[in-house]
Formats: C-alpha cells, sequence, structure tokens
C-alpha cells in the first residue's frame, strides 16, 4: 500500500486549503449524507453534515483527527456500503491511485446520485516546469494514470470546475509549490508524483533546481510566474447527477 509508506507526517504537508474546501462543499450542494472514498486523514471531509469514510491505508487511518467521521477500511473498487446508500459520494485526488479507476467509478455511480470528484489533467501535470525542466521521468508516470477528462466520461460528468492553485495554498500537492521552488527541496516524502519517479532521477533534478536556485537562473527564466496570483495546474472538480 503506496500510502502505508509514503503517507507518514502527511498531515504536515497536506493541510486543508479553505478555498477548495468552499468549492467542494457548494459541489455537494444540499447532501445530508456523504461517503468520502479514499479519504486518507479526511482533509476534505464536511463538518457540516454526517459523513462515513473509506480508507485503504492504515498509516493514514491512524492520521486521521479526534472526532473524525467513521472510517472503514476498504478500496474504491468494491465499497462495502448498499446501492444509492448516502446523497453524495465524494472522492479527492484519489482516483489516480486505484488499482481499477473504471471499476472504481461504477462503484461511485451505483452508490450515490451526486458524485463529486478531484483530479486532474495529467497532460498539465507533465507541462508543470518542475518535471519538464528537472525530473521529466515523473511524465511518464503522469501519463499512465487517468486524466481529469477519462474520469469525466466514465462518470458521466454533467460540470467539470478548473480549480487554479493559489500562490500560498496550503494544501501540498505536486504543483503547490510552482511560485515557491524552494520547497521541493524538502516535500518529496509527502509527494507521490516524487516518491514513485526513479530515486536517481529525483536526486539529480533537485541538485539540478539546487543549483539553478542558488544562481539566480530558475528566478530568471521563471519571472513571469512571479507576478502570479495562482495557476493552473489541471486540477479540475468532476460533477456528476
Amino acid at each position: 500500500m503506496l500510502y502505508d509508506s509514503i503517507g507518514v507526517g502527511y498531515t504536515t504537508a497536506r493541510r486543508t486549503d479553505p478555498r477548495w474546501m468552499s468549492a467542494i462543499l457548494a459541489a455537494l450542494g444540499g447532501a445530508r449524507t456523504v461517503l468520502d472514498v479514499g479519504a486518507g486523514t479526511g482533509s476534505y471531509e464536511p463538518t457540516d453534515r454526517v459523513v462515513y469514510a473509506v480508507e485503504p491505508s492504515s498509516e493514514m487511518i491512524g492520521q486521521r483527527r479526534d472526532g473524525a467521521p467513521p472510517v472503514v477500511r476498504a478500496v474504491a473498487e468494491a465499497l462495502p456500503v448498499k446501492d444509492s446508500a448516502v446523497d453524495a459520494v465524494l472522492a479527492v485526488l484519489t482516483v489516480h491511485h486505484w488499482a481499477d479507476w473504471r471499476k472504481g467509478i461504477a462503484e461511485l455511480r451505483r452508490v450515490a446520485p451526486r458524485r463529486v470528484v478531484l483530479a486532474y489533467d495529467t497532460r498539465l501535470h507533465t507541462e508543470f516546469w518542475f518535471v519538464r525542466e528537472y525530473v521529466p521521468e515523473i511524465a511518464e508516470l503522469e501519463l499512465s494514470r487517468p486524466s481529469a477528462p477519462d474520469i469525466a466520461g466514465e462518470l458521466g460528468a454533467d460540470t467539470m470546475i478548473p480549480l487554479p492553485v493559489p500562490w500560498d495554498f496550503t494544501d501540498g500537492v505536486f504543483p503547490a509549490y510552482w511560485r515557491r521552488p524552494e520547497a521541493y527541496l524538502t516535500v518529496r516524502d509527502t509527494c507521490s508524483a516524487l516518491a514513485q519517479a526513479p530515486r536517481h532521477a529525483v536526486e539529480r533534478g533537485l541538485a539540478r533546481l539546487r543549483a539553478d536556485l542558488a544562481d539566480g537562473s530558475w528566478h530568471e527564466r521563471h519571472r513571469d510566474l512571479l507576478e502570479l496570483d495562482e495557476y493552473d495546474a489541471g486540477f479540475r472538480l468532476i460533477l456528476s447527477r
């Protein structure tokens, strides 16, 4: 289980960002009961309605806050709930980790009439400066994962809403530090894209980034990014009703 190894200390780097939380709450609408699939530590679980959680990693379950919604250890491909058991199902940045993502999507459709999935466009992730300039090996990994448009099609989505990443984003997703490059020197162990890339490639890329930060060449090349308040890294909130 991937997150049993890289999930240690997850809550330190991956903290709920209120701007994404607001978008998720709006997408859930009036749903009174929610099943959070691939719930992890529960970063984006609502507190104003009844929530149940499903998570396969014992490491992640162990980091859930006191008083968090009840959680069952299970996988998305075999949800331990009845048909139409809840008003809405939520899946935040998890589909790309599922062994059989299409089977998992079918399960989301089975258990709830409203489905809210946060995923990302893998093509845009491969164009991210860190991948393009420092660890291009990550591109192969990303392109092997289901992309937001594919997930939307399988889900029969009504809407796909872009979720830009603010420059001061608090949730340490892979592109979160697009304007704070120094952070990539220390966040490797809590980022699946870096944790799953070949170790030698990551070490090489980080050494190059460290040198580019020291001599100012990164800032020179990316002067335009430093003027932006937010960046579209491909994250999409997918709604199916």
